[in-house]
């Protein structure tokens, strides 16, 4: 009996070492988990992504994104199959919607946790991860449906794992970072490159580290980008010959030098946001900015990168995180206010769920439930005035509904809005397009058509003679019976 209780506790000890190094990244995902099931649908955004995922899953085409029905290659498909698995288990739900963010803190989390221990143990992790887990800009981001996260995460690991393939030499962690890389780029785009290369690329060069340049551009670990970014994107381009032109020329070379694209902003416009969306931590910002590091380097990256195109969102700074939170930690490493601020930053964490449930702008899931209840087989249904991205999925419908607009004027008009993403997809599929996209004349035509037509829309944007049935908190469904004039 004696011999054999070591073979039968080295096992038990070993699964409880394991579960004690897992820990702190299952209580990151428990503590990310709950508050995103809450909130309503955000619109646009949630919506958009979101029903796009759910229109991939309704249609049974994994590989082409569709808004509306039509080919939608804003951006780049990881998000959307994220999502579609989550909707198969959980179905049609906001914490569905929300289930690529989510993996992508996670990422980061993950991210952060290799860095900080490897570079000072597992106390030192923990602090950092507790750090990164309290910042408002993370967390609320992370239940946030739409690309930034997921990309960042995928960043965030990639640059970790370069800088611990390189030192050793290890196959293994250049080929997890370039498959990192490639995932990012299936997340979001070429960022998923430029910013690791940004990040990693000068040090070695100033450095002269030739070895290790040479080491970093291993033909294996090239092979294992190619084998997962470039299959989507060859399928796209052999369906769609238009696609390349698109995704790359016109969504990443034209959006970030061109000023023709929405959401304007000021060159130092992530110099407030970064700071701000961080407090109360980041009330030792000034003090970590002091230490001169490679956590530095790649905060600059990220912010300078992002800061140079006129077109700014809170979300394209995430991939800044990860430093920030190892440079915020040791900033209030030994402070005594330290566990009192990260405690402030958690609670203001948690309070901006329910504030956002309160003051935020419903969704369209009382006016789908409605649309949902009365559709009968060989109905119709139209949109107007706004894009109602989310009602497809919220009314659970089977084809896409039609959108109403002065689309030839729209064509002249040009712009960076909703009606120009739905022109843009219909190039992809201009014989779709048409039965999507209504003109006035061309609802003149189908409302003498068989089967009852559904309209929803803001009160304002109401046809003359449509009849209001229900009445929701941000729009009506109304129904339009056939003019007297049909024949």
């Amino acid at each position: 009996m004696a011999l054999t209780t070591p073979i039968l506790t080295a096992p038990r000890s070993l699964t409880s070492a394991r579960l004690r190094a897992a820990l702190p990244l299952m209580l990151l995902a428990l503590w990310l988990l709950a508050g995103a099931p809450w909130r309503p649908v955000a619109l646009p955004d949630e919506g958009r992504y979101g029903g796009v995922a759910y229109e991939m899953l309704a249609g049974g085409d994994a590989l082409t994104p569709t808004l509306y029905g039509l080919p939608y290659f804003h951006k780049p498909p990881l998000m959307y199959w994220v999502d579609m698995a989550a909707l198969q288990l959980l179905g049609p739900v906001p914490l569905a919607l929300r289930a690529a963010p989510l993996l992508g803190a996670w990422l980061m989390g993950l991210a952060l946790w290799i860095e900080a221990r490897a570079r000072g143990g597992t106390g030192d992790a923990r602090q950092a991860l507790v750090t990164l887990a309290v910042l408002p800009l993370f967390y609320l981001a992370a239940q946030y449906a739409n690309h930034d996260m997921l990309v960042a995460g995928w960043i965030s690991l990639a640059i970790v794992a370069v800088r611990r393939a390189l030192p050793s030499r290890s196959l293994a962690w250049l080929c997890g970072a370039w498959a990192a890389m490639a995932l990012a780029l299936l997340s979001k785009g070429l960022i998923g490159i430029v910013l690791p290369g940004l990040v990693v690329l000068p040090g070695l060069l100033l450095q002269r580290r030739w070895g290790d340049l040479r080491f970093a551009l291993h033909p294996l670990a090239l092979g294992v980008f190619a084998a997962v970014a470039l299959p989507w994107m060859l399928a796209m381009q052999q369906r769609f010959p238009g696609f390349f032109d698109y995704f790359i020329v016109e969504q990443h070379f034209r959006r970030y030098t061109e000023a023709r694209f929405n959401n304007a902003q000021p060159w130092w416009f992530f110099l407030a946001v970064l700071p701000l969306a961080t407090l109360p931590l980041s009330l030792r910002l000034p003090a970590a900015l002091r230490r001169m590091s490679v956590d530095l380097w790649w905060v600059f990256v990220v912010v300078a990168f992002f800061s140079a195109p006129r077109s700014k969102l809170v979300g394209y700074v995430l991939p800044a995180l990860v430093p920030l939170a190892l440079l915020l930690a040791q900033a209030w490493r030994g402070r005594r206010a330290a566990r009192g601020m990260a405690v402030v930053s958690a609670l203001l964490c948690v309070a901006a769920v329910p504030a956002f449930m309160h003051w935020g702008k419903p969704d369209d899931a009382d006016v789908g439930a409605a649309l949902r209840a009365r559709l009968a087989p060989g109905d119709r249904v139209l949109v107007t005035g706004d894009p109602f991205f989310d009602l497809r999925l919220q009314a659970r419908l089977t084809t896409a509904p039609a959108v109403l607009a002065d689309w030839d004027a729209l064509r002249s008009q040009g712009g960076d809005n909703w009606q120009r993403e739905l022109l843009d997809a219909a190039r992809f599929d201009p014989g779709h397009g048409e039965q999507v996209l209504w003109t006035p004349a061309r609802l003149a035509r189908e409302r003498c058509a068989a089967g009852r037509l559904w309209l929803v829309a803001m009160p304002a944007h109401a046809l003359p003679d449509a009849q209001p049935v229900f009445t929701g908190r941000r729009a009506t469904l109304y129904a339009l019976p056939p003019p007297g004039n049909c024949p």
